[in-house]
């Protein structure tokens, strides 16, 4: 009988150590096959995610640069005025008499403290800017047709006795939207197209029986003429209340009406107060490249802060990049696990065979024919323990990918809770949450699969082999009586 016919003889007489083998080698397949479909999904979640979230800049105005402006208005004014008081680029500089003493008052008004209209149309222009949004600075108005949310133990020692008014050029890219904290509960939001329109809170739509449709009017804290309306296009809700911005009931959470960009300074009747403005990548993975190009855009530099919104997406990706570590530390722990699993049944399966091998040495078989029939036997058995992980591994590789990536998912949100209180953007991304991982066994990924599978067959065997075949056929036989 020929080599190969001996090899596939002694799989079936000894179904034991044959089986033994086949589910060793199987489950070793289908740990080899997950971890590197857990690695190619990874990749894939990291860049659909990157690219749904976005990344963005947002521009602010420094506040020592603004303090540097304040003083040479005011050194502008004192060469410009000989009594010392008079306006200059939106500061006003007034001597006052306070019981007796003389002090001087400095004030800015909207012109000063407001963004530059042009500078931000100049980088919205920017090649790779997809969208942008301007946010106005919370405005205190008084509210003529309803009623605001108040709590009768607050401080209202310097409220205004009204509500705020936050002005955006579209909603969506609101702060408060893009952190999630925000989110339509009927209607819709604002957009760069509307005008005269607002968004309101739950909480004071249910107070006063408002619906979306619905008109709310207002006027300045400073006179009551004149009225303006806007029409309820929107009813948010919020996850958590937002931080007022100043104390008393005027800036609490619930007070927070959210408008069309120009609708706060038709109320004041003062020049428009940008706060922010945001400018959102077309695409993530351009990110620093358009940083660059906005960064030569000729506005005053020195004026601005231009912050970075792409810290939530390095630390996702650090987050996923664990992931692809954690795949890749596994298919190392596999092929060493793997080796020794294989090496210790093997080890079993030679010293059950002392007695084969025995009698083959006697009748003249060489020691390299006998472990090339032993070779052959695991190979044969190796084949159809690799067809069947195939068979299943689609299923398996998925669950693994999906409870990986989940973990990686609670460990990011571990992280932003154990953050929680530090130095952050106002512009946070949405929370992360993975509700299902797609994984793709490819013919690579099989390809790859069986010559690991090979290699790692082959060398346990060969090793096991060792602690037998080192020893003369005179030995060997003796051990056989």
């Amino acid at each position: 009988m020929n080599l190969f016919g001996r090899a596939i003889r002694s799989c079936f007489r000894k179904p034991v150590k044959s089986l033994l083998l086949l589910l060793a080698v199987c489950m070793i397949s289908l740990l080899f096959l997950s971890g590197m479909a857990s690695r190619s999904a990874n990749i894939a979640v990291k860049d659909s995610t990157r690219q749904a979230i976005g990344a963005g800049f947002l521009l602010e105005y420094n506040p020592a640069n603004r303090s540097r402006r304040v003083d040479e208005a005011c050194q502008k004014i004192s060469e410009l005025y000989p009594d010392g008081q008079g306006s200059y680029d939106g500061v006003h500089l007034e001597k006052m008499t306070v019981m007796g003493s003389e002090s001087w008052m400095v004030t800015t008004d909207n012109s000063f403290e407001s963004l530059k209209s042009d500078d931000i149309e100049k980088i919205a222009a920017v090649e790779g800017i997809a969208d942008y949004n301007i946010t106005t600075v919370p405005t205190a108005v008084k509210q003529a047709n309803f009623q605001r949310i108040e709590d009768a133990d607050a401080d209202q020692t310097n409220d205004f006795q009204g509500v705020a008014l936050i002005g955006n050029r579209d909603m969506s890219m609101d702060a408060n939207v893009l952190s999630g904290n925000v989110a339509i509960l009927e209607g819709r939001m604002t957009t760069k197209d509307d005008t005269n329109v607002c968004v309101i809170s739950e909480e004071l739509a249910e107070k006063n029986q408002l619906k979306v449709g619905g008109y709310l009017q207002f006027h300045s804290v400073k006179a009551e003429e004149p009225v303006r309306e806007a029409a309820i296009v929107g009813i948010y809700q919020v996850k958590e209340r937002m931080e007022p911005y100043m104390s008393g009931d005027t800036y609490r959470s619930e007070n927070v009406i959210f408008t069309d960009l120009h609708f706060p300074e038709k109320v004041e009747q003062d020049d428009p107060l940008y706060e922010k403005a945001y400018f959102k990548a077309a695409n993530v993975d351009d990110y620093d490249a358009v940083k660059e190009a906005i960064k030569k855009t000729d506005i005053h530099w020195q004026w601005y802060d231009l912050i970075d919104n792409n810290g939530n997406l390095d630390t996702m990706a650090s987050n996923f990049n664990d992931l692809e570590k954690i795949s890749n530390t596994l298919l190392l722990a596999v092929a060493g696990a793997g080796f020794i699993i294989l090496f210790l049944i093997f080890v079993f399966w030679i010293k059950n065979r002392t007695n084969e091998i025995g009698i083959l040495l006697s009748i003249g078989i060489a020691k390299g024919k006998i472990l090339l029939q032993i070779l052959t036997e695991a190979l044969l058995i190796g084949v159809l323990a690799l067809a069947l992980s195939f068979l299943i591994a689609p299923a398996v590789s998925g669950a693994a990918a999906d409870y990986l990536a989940g973990q990686q998912a609670e460990q990011a949100e571990l992280q932003d809770d154990m953050d929680a209180g530090k130095a952050a953007t106002d512009y946070q991304a949405p929370e992360l949450t993975v509700t299902d991982v797609k994984t793709e066994i490819t013919s690579y990924m099989l390809l790859v699969d069986s010559l690991s599978l090979g290699v790692l067959i082959v060398l346990s065997a060969c090793a096991a082999s060792v602690l037998i075949f080192r020893k003369n056929p005179k030995d060997i036989l003796s051990e056989m009586s």
